[in-house]
């Protein structure tokens, strides 16, 4: 720091420094919020992320930085990372203890450099020691929509259908406000970092069905189908009788308004039910099957039921596209409550990509290729972030800050996620093998990148 800082005395007066020190009066709040940034991270940490205290104090000085974090009031930091979780993180954020002003994503690389500086028991205890001398003070932990409460068996349909509904069951008018014009809430598909949203989201729908090399007449399941995009774009563009699959009214209500201003009321339809109590419909089975961003919910325990299910649902020779975001198969699953679980996505979890494999295979599929598209969603997200943050004021029209700050915050963290390699997405093309073992898919993928055709 460009000055330096003494510890208060008991009546408030700073410690008289040597004579070529400046002098800077604080209390004794400051001082320690002060000297916990210094010890915990150090100087260099605060190259990218500034702190600004309740008292207008900076650290570690006043350069403009790509971020920075506001403490509302001396016990933000102490409310932050004495409980040493990322869910108290998390909640001094949503719950105004402290403000992240400027590029939220930069914050995640500056907590991993704190977590990295107290990673041992010493470093643990000396950081809990210089927090304990902030008072112990924390806004009241109250929303609108407050954290998840689950109640029944685990990744049963009913206890599926709450924690779909805690998360998409808020104003469609609210992720209209940040989502491409097809309302796809999963990872777009970029040919450059310029493209617009837009585009690279319709681009990846096309990509989707060119996977699946659907055609005319074919039928299509899509298995936690959001809002239709892809139902919608299938049946018109490939020409084939579509069905979307969600726990959420609210989506199917709209997904369904915007196929009948499609025209495409005749050939596709977007139904709410749980992906287990979904037929075929027919003797025959679907041709294809799509699931995207669907398998995170599906838990581990479920797995085998899950791909086992969606074999039953296939015709022979049928191919299914599984979609989905996978941890490093280096890192441990999380057990404690964090801020996802709490927050976002109930019971979700993340599995290293090896093991949905296996699981398809176990199930009797066979793997015909497997695609990380992990840059693409990084890019998605920061799309995402931007446009939620352009829209502040509209979004708060339905919902309030808290909430607000909880999309806020998922976002930017998993697009440093993405961006790092710590998160990826894969897409995994399946087949159910024909008589012989026959896949009927053609020798090389040309077709996938060749220009599409009209139904």
């Amino acid at each position: 720091m460009d000055k330096t800082i003494k510890e208060p005395t008991a009546t408030g007066a700073s410690v008289t420094p040597m004579a070529r020190e400046p002098i800077i009066k604080v209390d004794k709040a400051a001082y320690w919020t002060m000297r916990a940034m210094d010890e915990l991270i150090g100087v260099n940490g605060g190259e990218r992320v500034g702190v600004r205290l309740w008292d207008g104090t900076c650290w570690p000085d006043k350069a403009p930085r790509q971020v920075t974090l506001v403490l509302k009031h001396p016990g933000a930091l102490r409310a932050a990372f004495l409980p040493g979780t990322e869910l108290s993180v998390a909640e001094a954020y949503l719950y105004d203890d402290l403000d992240i002003i400027g590029d939220i994503e930069s914050v995640f690389d500056w907590i991993e450099a704190l977590a990295a500086a107290t990673s041992n028991w010493r470093n643990k205890l000396s950081a809990a020691h210089l927090l304990r001398h902030l008072p112990r003070i924390r806004n009241e932990r109250h929303s609108q929509r407050g954290p998840a409460r689950m109640t029944g068996k685990r990744h049963s349909i009913e206890r599926d259908r709450q924690a779909v509904a805690y998360h998409y069951d808020l104003p469609n008018d609210f992720y209209s406000l940040w989502l491409d014009r097809n309302m796809v809430y999963s990872c777009a598909y970029f040919h450059s970092p310029d493209d617009d949203l837009d585009t690279a989201q319709q681009r990846k729908l096309d990509y989707i069905c060119r996977k699946l090399r659907l055609r005319a007449g074919q039928r299509l399941l899509d298995v936690g189908c959001g809002w239709g995009g892809l139902v919608i774009h299938a049946a018109l563009h490939y020409g084939v009788d579509a069905t979307g699959v969600t726990l959420s009214s609210s989506q199917a209500k709209l997904g369904n308004d915007r196929i009948a201003a499609a025209g495409l009321a005749e050939r596709s339809r977007v139904v709410t039910s749980d992906y287990r109590q979904v037929t075929t419909g027919s003797t025959e089975g679907y041709d294809a099957l799509v699931s995207v961003g669907m398998i995170e919910h599906v838990g581990a325990s479920e797995l085998s039921a899950y791909f086992t299910h969606a074999l039953r649902l296939l015709r022979p020779g049928g191919v299914m596209l599984n979609h989905g975001i996978a941890r490093r198969g280096s890192d441990q699953p999380v057990h404690e409550p964090d801020f996802t679980n709490t927050y976002v996505f109930p019971d979700s979890e993340l599995m290293p990509i090896h093991v949905a494999l296996r699981a398809a295979e176990q199930a009797g599929f066979e793997v015909r290729d497997v695609e990380s598209l992990r840059e693409h969603y990084a890019l998605t997200l920061r799309h995402w972030v931007r446009r939620l943050e352009s829209c502040h004021d509209e979004a708060l029209q339905h919902l309030d800050e808290p909430t607000y700050r909880v999309w806020r915050l998922y976002m930017s963290g998993s697009a440093q996620g993405f961006s790092t390699g710590r998160l990826n997405v894969y897409q995994a093309l399946l087949v159910k093998p024909a008589a012989q073992g026959c896949s009927y898919l053609p020798l090389t993928r040309a077709d996938w990148y060749a220009p599409p055709q009209k139904p």
